[in-house]
């Protein structure tokens, strides 16, 4: 099998990507919620959160936590959407045969409404986090509960479309290996 400049950059930004993705999931995100009483972050509540959620998050955060969530969270957090919108969108037209036409491109293009609707949670979470527990609103904290609902539906759309595709590889792929 040739190995193409292409394919080496797919697999760095998947690496990357993966990178990204662990930092947060092992070290950035603990520690905000270890700075919050153990409380989740609002990033990990696909399900969403109520305003009484919220403040109690807020109240419960200390001024450390706040300040890393927006200095360091939200830094990593700007480079994974569009890295995990990439890495799913390549993946998605990697393994869609090619005579699918347009349709390859549709259903790559299903990554996007996630990544954007995370950069607009990011920018919900910035804002509550500036005002603090007293200073939120009902209706702030319902657009970025909102939004963060919005991304993991929009996410799972594309992450599932992937599976999809891959799970049609692989049984292709086993089923050529076994008819030789």
């Amino acid at each position: 099998m040739h190995v193409t400049a292409k394919d080496r950059l797919f697999w760095f930004i998947v690496a990357v990507t993966l990178a990204v993705y662990g930092v947060m999931i092992f070290w950035s995100i603990p520690r905000i919620s270890s700075q919050a009483g153990g409380l989740a972050v609002f990033d990990m509540r696909p399900g969403g959160y109520s305003f009484e959620d919220a403040k109690a998050f807020l109240a419960a955060l200390s001024p450390e936590g706040a300040a890393f969530y927006i200095d360091v969270q939200h830094k990593l957090d700007t480079a994974y959407p569009a890295l995990l919108a990439l890495t799913l969108g390549w993946s998605i037209l990697r393994l869609a045969p090619a005579r699918w036409g347009l349709w390859r491109w549709l259903l790559a293009a299903t990554a996007l409404p996630g990544m954007a609707f995370d950069y607009w949670e990011n920018l919900n979470v910035s804002e509550m986090l500036k005002l603090g527990a007293s200073g939120i609103t009902p209706l702030m904290v319902e657009a970025a509960s909102f939004h963060s609902q919005v991304k993991a539906a929009a996410s799972t759309i594309s992450m599932t479309i992937l599976l999809v595709l891959l799970s049609i590889w692989v049984y292709r792929h086993f089923r050529r290996r076994g008819a030789t």
